[in-house]
């Protein structure tokens, strides 16, 4: 079955440990629900850098990666369906899915 990378981006930082704990909660019920199709729950990103043919950035970019996931998935569309329950919406954030491509 194909695989796919979710690339959280944005969203906005818990404001307390309480709030920390029930977001976790939130992100383990959802990834954990898809079962065995959530293939590494991922981990969220630090600061980045931009590496370019010109140089490094030390922003990350126009839309800095922010964590990632990755889950199967008989294709895109269902993918997608996959991601529209991502914890990470309700605080701003998006989810970017694309295909891990087999070579």
């Amino acid at each position: 079955m194909p695989k796919f990378i979710f690339a959280y981006h944005g969203g906005s930082a818990p404001s307390s440990p309480e709030e920390g704990a029930m977001v976790m909660e939130k992100w383990m019920g959802w990834l954990g629900g898809m079962g065995d199709d959530a293939v590494d729950f991922g981990n969220p990103a630090g600061p980045s850098k931009t590496v370019s043919a010109t140089g490094v950035a030390d922003d990350g970019g126009a839309n800095p990666i922010s964590g990632y996931s990755l889950v199967t998935a008989p294709d895109i569309d269902a993918a997608v369906e996959m991601a529209k329950g991502c914890p990470a919406l309700d605080s701003g954030g998006t989810v970017e899915v694309a295909e891990a491509m087999d070579m």
